[in-house]
């Protein structure tokens, strides 16, 4: 566990907490793009990785993803449901340091346009990633952006071809876009062939961009019913995931319980 950043430095690590059995770090938005401005300008890499309930169901059952989220530079709270919970467990934590792709875009693309960040997305099915692009580069004509889609085979040629087009954008910052746990499986074996630079994976955030999947309000964000909008427009592929999911982690809801009683006692 880390301990609370030294607030006169802010190269400072954050403030890493513990909820339901995985490890997160307490940032906001404009922390979260200090850091990685600090990592593009130095030219160091990083890895930013995200949590949410589904993640901290899935990384359990896949090593890559445990081994990727080990050594992650940066883990945001991408939940409002986990913010939650941790204020309940009596961490400082609230509705600012909830991470997600659609609160902090706008103040990404505009950094990454105005610092010349050359940036490159992997994911999206074939065409969504153009349509994204080009919505983008609407709002900010100088970002440096190239996509590529994720339907490729992992383990043959077209992932040497999918490693020679990251490498020929020279990217300060790798979106990944193609699902847990699938981009994090992939990061994780081709980390030693990437380019040094910022990796994050963003799953499906630029089918957002793209009008391929409905945009939810952002006072469904605000009041914490994002996840129930996002349900009632895709219920069949979402029930399971907010539904079935969350009970796998009751054993460490307990283990959280348990900290906070004896914490208090």
């Amino acid at each position: 566990m880390r301990d609370v950043a030294d607030l006169n430095d802010p190269a400072a690590p954050p403030r890493r907490i513990r909820l339901l059995g995985g490890e997160m770090d307490v940032m906001t938005a404009d922390q979260l793009l200090d850091f990685i401005a600090g990592r593009v300008t130095a030219r160091r890499p990083a890895l930013i990785a995200n949590h949410n309930l589904h993640s901290l169901h899935l990384w359990r059952h896949t090593p890559e993803m445990a081994a990727l989220y080990a050594r992650a530079d940066r883990i945001e709270i991408d939940s409002t449901p986990l913010i939650a919970w941790g204020r309940l467990m009596g961490h400082d934590v609230s509705r600012a340091h909830r991470l997600t792709y659609l609160d902090w875009r706008e103040a990404f693309w505009a950094r990454a346009a105005s610092e010349g960040w050359r940036v490159f997305h992997l994911g999206c099915a074939p065409g969504v990633g153009e349509k994204a692009v080009a919505a983008i580069t609407e709002r900010h004509p100088a970002l440096k952006l190239a996509t590529r889609n994720g339907f490729f085979d992992v383990a043959g040629p077209e992932n040497d071809a999918v490693l020679a087009s990251i490498r020929s954008h020279r990217p300060d910052i790798l979106l990944i876009g193609m699902g847990m746990p699938r981009q994090e499986t992939w990061i994780e074996a081709n980390r030693d062939r990437l380019p040094p630079c910022v990796i994050m994976p963003i799953g499906g955030a630029l089918a957002y961009e793209a009008g391929a999947v409905a945009t939810p309000p952002r006072w469904t964000g605000r009041l914490g019913v994002e996840w129930l909008w996002r349900f009632a427009t895709e219920p069949k592929r979402l029930f399971h995931r907010y539904f079935v999911e969350p009970w796998a982690l009751a054993p460490q809801a307990t283990g959280d319980i348990r900290r906070r009683l004896f914490r208090t006692a």
